[in-house]
């Protein structure tokens, strides 16, 4: 056997293992909220609403003739000025 070689985890001490997993327990921890939110179960129900919504078909209406008719019925109304030119 002989001399260690680079590398071997039998070089590494039990206190450097620890500190390796409670550093990637430590960046888990702080991502943790980021990582529920792109892989949870409130992701999964949002991915699944936008993609019902883009089946969805806008239906245009007829937009301009119901402007063009509750302007001829704006101009149709009585004023407070014609009211008081006929008394």
């Amino acid at each position: 056997m002989g001399r260690p070689q680079p590398g071997r985890i039998g070089d590494v001490g039990w206190l450097m293992i620890a500190l390796l997993v409670g550093a990637v327990g430590a960046v888990v921890g702080a991502e943790w909220p980021r990582l529920f939110g792109r892989f949870g179960n409130e992701a999964r129900t949002r991915r699944e609403r936008a993609r019902r919504k883009g089946q969805l078909k806008l239906l245009r209406t007829e937009t301009e003739e119901f402007a063009a008719s509750v302007e001829r019925d704006l101009d149709r109304l009585p004023t407070i000025e014609e009211s008081d030119r006929k008394h």
